[in-house]
């Protein structure tokens, strides 16, 4: 069924403030979940508020976080979030890393002791319509099987990435470091639809079409997704004194307890590298020619990086968004929560 971003947003908004959280901190949250759903990243958007709502009710989320943001040099920063909601976390700090970065030329700004966040397009897009780039990465929970390994040991640790071109536009993208992430297996769960069989394997780590039977993700590209989750973790965790790897807390596992997760921000204010008009006009250069660029047998048309997502959000804006009936009961519905997640990791020994 389709909903308008407004009626999503409000329905999400009043079932994360019915959970634990400050209407200011839902209403956040909110405007990242319905920024997914507006996408198409469905795996990110209301699909979760059910699961975030259980674990703010359950104190997994602290709903009055005591926020910390301290700068460590001229253009670094820690920003703690007091295992508060991710999503609120992780937009604060980016709203720090632009001002750094706007006075400074360049900001990496560490986040730790979050909540899962989200969309990380929503952040780097926070950049991008400042006139900078963006550039965020975070760690998850395991669920991946490494290259030449059968046991699971990374997280999909995504990597997105926004600059802005001229006028309002910008480009973006946002992907995980696996063929997909967690996220579009819970997706096909919650639409009773079969896998890629090039997704995910099994216990016995075989190939499977079933999302039921998912026991580990596949690195996207093998050995070079492996080496970029590598990288993300240790920027995400180890570089800001976290848990990493193997070590990392379930999503699942405990609701009452904080997450400690770790996200980092890096933004580059293209006017100390470049006049900033050229390099916008460059920027709008590079979406146009990508576009007119010859498209192979059974293409229509060649896009660039991210330009699905943004059609689609101009299509929802336009027409509403596709939600699941059975998500759109729960919203409406005045239970905070209808399952429990507890000891429902799938990936746990």
């Amino acid at each position: 069924m389709k909903v308008s971003k407004q009626e999503l947003y409000q329905l999400i908004r009043n079932k994360i403030h019915s959970a634990g959280l400050s209407q200011e901190h839902a209403g956040i949250v909110a405007d990242v979940l319905v920024h997914a759903d507006a996408r198409g990243i469905h795996s990110h958007g209301a699909v979760r508020v059910e699961y975030y709502s259980e674990r703010i009710s359950k104190g997994g989320t602290n709903n009055q976080p005591h926020f910390t943001f301290e700068k460590t040099g001229p253009c670094s920063a820690i920003f703690d979030g007091d295992n508060g909601a991710g999503h609120v976390a992780a937009k604060l700090a980016m709203d720090r890393a632009i001002d750094m970065a706007k006075e400074n030329g360049v900001a990496v700004v560490g986040v730790r002791r979050i909540g899962h966040s989200g969309a990380l397009s929503y952040f780097v897009q926070q950049a991008s319509k400042a006139g900078m780039i963006g550039i965020s990465v975070c760690q998850s929970d395991p669920m991946v099987v490494p290259y030449g390994g059968a046991d699971v040991y990374y997280g999909t640790n995504p990597i997105a990435f926004s600059a802005p071109a001229e006028g309002d536009e910008n480009i973006t993208f946002d992907m995980a470091t696996t063929v997909q992430a967690w996220g579009k297996v819970l997706d096909a769960r919650s639409r009773n639809v079969p896998i890629p069989d090039t997704w995910a394997v099994d216990a016995e780590g075989k190939n499977t079409t079933d999302p039921f039977a998912v026991s580990g993700l596949l690195p996207i590209a093998g050995p070079k997704g492996y080496g970029l989750m590598m990288m993300v973790d240790i920027l995400s965790g180890i570089l800001l004194g976290l848990p990493f790897g193997k070590h990392v807390s379930s999503m699942y596992h405990d609701l009452s307890a904080g997450r400690e997760l770790g996200q980092l921000h890096i933004v580059l204010n293209p006017s100390y590298f470049t006049n900033e008009s050229s390099f916008r006009k460059n920027i709008s250069q590079v979406m146009k020619e990508l576009n007119e660029v010859k498209p192979a047998p059974g293409v229509e048309k060649v896009l660039y990086p991210g330009q699905g997502s943004h059609l689609r959000e101009i299509e929802s804006d336009r027409d509403g968004i596709d939600i699941v009936d059975e998500i759109y009961q729960y919203l409406i519905s005045d239970d905070i929560y209808q399952k429990s997640y507890d000891h429902k990791d799938p990936f746990a020994s």
